[in-house]
C-alpha cells in the first residue's frame, strides 16, 4: 500500500511524525525535480537552454540537502547513518562493517562510558 493511498487520521499521528513526513515527501520531490532537470538538460540541443536547466537542477539539489539537514537534525537515526556514510571513504557497501570493527576494537581497548549503543559517528 503506498503512503499516498492511506493515511492514518490525523489525530492519531504527533505533530512530530506529520513534520517528518512533510520533510520525507519533499525530500522525495526535491529529488525526483533534479532528475528530471537532469535528464532535461542532457536531452537538450540548445546549449543556454541546458545551462539554465542544470542551475535549475542544482538549485533543487541545495533544496533537498536542505531537507536532509533538517532530518539529521531532528532525528537520532537519520543523524547517525548520515554520520556513518556521508564525507566516508572507501567502498560505501563496507562502511558500516568498517564503522562496526572500528567500535569494536575501540570497545575491547577501553572501559565503556557509553551505555552499550555504540558511536553514533562513522569513520571519516
Amino acid at each position: 500500500m503506498s503512503s499516498e493511498s492511506y493515511h492514518e487520521p490525523i489525530d492519531l499521528i504527533s505533530e512530530d511524525t506529520r513534520n517528518l513526513h512533510r520533510a520525507l515527501v519533499s525530500l522525495k520531490e526535491e529529488l525526483e525535480a533534479v532528475d528530471w532537470y537532469q535528464q532535461r538538460a542532457e536531452a537538450c540541443s540548445d546549449a543556454e537552454l541546458r545551462a539554465v536547466l542544470l542551475h535549475n537542477k542544482n538549485e533543487e539539489i541545495e533544496h533537498a540537502m536542505m531537507t536532509l539537514e533538517w532530518l539529521r537534525r531532528k532525528d537520532p537515526v537519520f543523524a547517525a547513518n548520515i554520520g556513518t556514510y556521508v564525507g566516508s571513504s572507501g567502498a560505501i557497501t563496507e562502511v558500516e562493517q568498517r564503522t562496526e570493527a572500528g567500535d569494536s576494537a575501540k570497545a575491547e581497548s577501553a572501559p565503556s562510558m557509553t551505555l552499550g549503543i555504540g558511536s553514533l559517528k562513522g569513520l571519516k
